[in-house]
């Protein structure tokens, strides 16, 4: 009996026991999920909106890629477009029971579990799934490092059982081909390789489509851990996990042994790795003036997001539909790169044994020259290295403490000389170039006790930076000879800066006349060492500009034939409307003939005397403005002064090719257009470029300069085989800059050559004018799009010819036995005296 009540005590105890630990276990579930749920657990919602950073595309006319804008170089692609070799290699190696479970995979949970925890193998695999590394991807990774054991333990709890919620989540909100697709688009692949296909592209310079098998196995092997497998890096180590990967493909029967076996011996090839650059891709200066484009077109209240915020050009994955053809921006970059070496070399070969930074300079030019080269010093990565590590810290600590101020050399430098001449920040007070608070806490640096130490540091820093640009060394430069134009050489930094000055630059464009459609850019020489674009540069245009001169005497009936006295022409001060405060009378670049030439010679050889008596003709210098702003030009570049005539103002090459395609394309105008369309991640169209066209030029003015320009290059169609081609060069002063505008039926080609600075260039006319630095761009590239197909590039299109009668004679011979000029044309008085002067 007693026993009975012993063993009834000790039921009741186990009873009560059991029912405390289930108590126990059902509050701590409780306690557990609601500490869970204030975790940041996503949402269905978000989880059906995933937050990627994803790269703009921006696409050729073809729609195919051209380049990239990115903070996270990621381009998404679908399941469907995935390789099935990373697709098979992936579940095989990560996941072999995918489509068996909804998520969280038990078996392989209690395999690790008996394995790995309680027999001790280390071997044994991992438990999570496909869905659950996708899950962890969501998370910011924990910081474990100044966590205690226990802290340590809870935090990976919880964050597992993060994983496995999210998990169950993405599988109930996806497909299982979406979540795979997901997984490999989100994956950081290190070397800014966000996603598989930039992994593909930066490691195996392909795309992921393109991949071989071993090369997906290496793909999916840098999933375990992309540092440690970093085939570039760690290429041991990488084909170890590479054969792991296709040890798992044999398994499941994607591969044979022989395969197997073949590729498992193989070296994991890296000759085409290369990390995406901002200065990579076929059209880097394109891209960088898109980027600039496509930011003010975003920021118009017609182009934010349906919510009301504005787009991000570097996250949201738009997609920049352009004008630029492919082949004709390959074939562009080629005529570049044909010239530009032989130029270059030219060049040097004209200034051996002479300084272009002193040559033919007085103390002011050679005073403008050294501060040029000390800017330059100054701006320099080397030079900032030196001043960060000699001035960073105490720089910091007087932000912090003393006055709030940059702390440029400028500003240091101003503070010097207020030491030396008290007063100068007032007066820089005075002129608006400094504000009053600003000049107080300049005041106040002055006057603290770290001042002292700053002025010591910075002077000194000055010293060393004058030897270390001194002293030779080795020095990355530009060259063209070299595998990706660049070679280590040894001379000092300042050296490096001055050869860098020296290289000659172009700037390139083409375009379709008859739509406005931009189909080739360059910029310059090379985007990674010369990042200024010289398309969108304003140069000096020199006698490029001289054909709106003529225009506009054509279309005052004056006919090409005309015959003017090649010699000195003066405009007075008070002469008509030119409101001029000297006389002004130019020269030419050759000696004054003192014979007679036609219009169709001054053109062709470019005759200062000519364009300057039509521009006196014209009684003011608006005629003029007014033609080439009707074709395009931008008038607040053309100031209304004679001198125009001569090609002084400063134009871009893009816009000078606009101008310059109203002849190509029968007197209508296009507006240069390289952004047709830009839509969101979706397909969804955010902008479209509207055409800007209009009639500039009567179509029979147009004619006549169509034929003008073609005489201007000379019978010999400088040996294309087009039949019918016309452009104009250009020189200017000191042979700064050299033009050439190119036009045809079916292309215009705008080219400008030089130097970035005024002292670099040609010393003579001969070798440095437009006809020998820019021109053979213009014939390189034609020659290369007529071989083209026709349906690419119509070779032997014409110009269109007007109906009707020209109202005005081109045919020289014909001209010649017409009555006096001043019988015929139908000009305004101002124009008729100067004819009675030359007919």
């Amino acid at each position: 009996m007693a026993k009975n009540t012993e063993n009834q005590s000790l039921a009741r105890r186990v009873y009560r026991i059991m029912w405390g630990i289930a108590i126990a276990m059902v509050l701590g579930g409780i306690l557990f999920f609601v500490i869970l749920s204030r975790q940041d657990l996503p949402t269905f919602e978000e989880l059906e909106n995933p937050e990627n950073e994803l790269a703009t595309v921006i696409l050729d006319k073809n729609k195919n890629e051209l380049d990239r804008l990115f903070i996270q170089n990621r381009v998404p692609v679908s399941f469907e477009e995935l390789n099935p070799y990373i697709v098979q290699a992936l579940i095989s190696t990560e996941d072999e029971r995918y489509y068996k479970h909804a998520g969280i995979d038990l078996e392989a949970l209690g395999r690790v579990g008996v394995k790995s925890l309680l027999l001790g193998k280390k071997s044994s695999g991992g438990g999570s799934t496909i869905t659950q590394q996708l899950a962890k991807l969501m998370y910011p990774r924990i910081d474990l490092s100044n966590m205690s054991k226990l802290q340590q333990v809870v935090n990976l709890g919880l964050s597992k059982f993060k994983e496995w919620i999210t998990a169950v989540k993405l599988e109930r909100s996806y497909t299982k081909e979406e979540i795979i697709a997901m997984y490999l688009n989100k994956f950081d692949f290190i070397n800014d390789s966000y996603g598989v296909r930039a992994a593909a592209e930066t490691y195996f310079g392909k795309e992921q489509e393109d991949l071989a098998v071993e090369e997906a196995a290496v793909i999916v092997a840098m999933l375990n851990n992309p540092y440690y497998y970093n085939p570039k890096r760690f290429p041991d180590n990488a084909k170890v996990r590479r054969n792991i990967v296709l040890s798992k493909m044999l398994k499941h029967g994607y591969i044979t042994q022989a395969d197997f076996d073949s590729l498992s011996v193989e070296s994991i090839d890296m000759s085409n790795f290369k990390r995406k650059t901002q200065s990579d891709g076929l059209a880097p200066y394109l891209k960088v003036e898109i980027q600039k484009r496509v930011k003010e077109i975003l920021a118009l209240p017609e182009n934010l997001k349906p919510d009301g915020t504005p787009y991000d050009l570097f996250k949201d994955g738009l997609r920049i539909e352009t004008t630029i053809d492919p082949v004709y921006q390959k074939l562009a970059l080629e005529a570049v790169l044909e010239q530009m070496p032989k130029l270059q070399a030219s060049y040097f070969r004209h200034w051996k044994g002479m300084n272009p930074f002193t040559y033919d300079m007085d103390d002011a030019q050679k005073s403008i020259v050294n501060a040029t080269l000390d800017r330059m010093i100054h701006e320099s990565e080397r030079y900032q290295d030196m001043r960060y590590s000699r001035l960073g810290a105490l720089i910091q600590e007087m932000q912090e403490n003393v006055a709030n101020l940059v702390y440029t050399d400028t500003e240091i430098e101003w503070m010097l000389d207020e030491e030396k001449n008290p007063g100068r920040i007032a007066g820089l007070q005075s002129k608006g170039t400094i504000r009053r608070d600003k000049a107080q806490r300049m005041r106040t640096i002055l006057d603290s006790k770290e001042w002292q130490d700053l002025k010591v540091q910075y002077q000194e820093l000055q010293k060393a930076t004058e030897k270390a640009f001194n002293t030779k060394t080795t020095c990355r430069i530009f060259d063209y000879a070299s595998p990706d134009f660049e070679k280590d050489s040894v001379m000092t930094p300042l050296d490096s800066i001055k050869y860098h000055m020296e290289i000659l630059q172009t700037g390139v464009m083409v375009m379709d006349p008859t739509t406005g459609f931009v189909k080739a850019w360059v910029g310059g020489v090379n985007h990674k060492f010369f990042k200024f674009d010289h398309v969108t540069s304003n140069r000096q245009v020199g006698s490029t500009f001289k054909p709106f001169v003529y225009t506009t005497a054509v279309m005052n009936n004056i006919s090409p034939c005309t015959e003017v006295i090649d010699q000195p022409y003066t405009i007075a001060p008070g002469e008509n409307n030119f409101h001029i405060p000297e006389p002004w009378t130019p020269k030419n670049s050759h000696e004054f003939t003192g014979q007679k030439m036609t219009l169709y010679q001054g053109l062709r050889e470019s005759v200062n005397s000519l364009s300057v008596f039509l521009m006196k003709s014209f009684g003011s210098a608006e005629p003029v403005r007014e033609t080439a702003i009707s074709m395009g030009l931008n008038g607040d570049e053309i100031p209304a002064v004679p001198s125009i005539c001569l090609g002084t103002p400063e134009l871009k090459v893009e816009e000078l090719t606009g101008a310059y395609s109203v002849f190509a394309n029968n007197g209508e105008y296009n507006k240069p257009i390289i952004i047709q369309y830009i839509r969101d991640k979706h397909g969804r169209l955010i902008y479209q470029n509207k055409l800007a066209r209009h009639r500039a030029i009567n179509e029979k003015t147009n004619y006549v300069m169509v034929r003008m320009l073609e005489q201007s290059i000379g019978n010999g169609r400088l040996g294309l085989v087009s039949p019918e081609v016309g452009g104009k060069t250009g020189t200017t002063n000191n042979h700064v800059d050299g033009w050439f505008m190119g036009i045809h039926p079916r292309v215009v080609i705008g080219t400008w050559v030089g130097g970035d600075y005024g002292w670099i260039r040609f010393r003579t006319l001969d070798a440095g004018q437009g006809a020998v630095m820019a021109r053979p761009i213009f014939n390189l590239l034609m020659r290369k799009l007529e071989k083209l197909p026709a349906e690419e590039f119509d070779a032997q299109a014409h110009f269109i010819i007007p109906p009707g009668r020209l109202g005005i004679t081109i045919d020289c011979d014909q001209y010649n036995q017409e009555p006096a000029a001043e019988d015929v044309f139908d000009v305004n008085e101002g124009l008729q005296d100067e004819f009675d002067i030359i007919h």
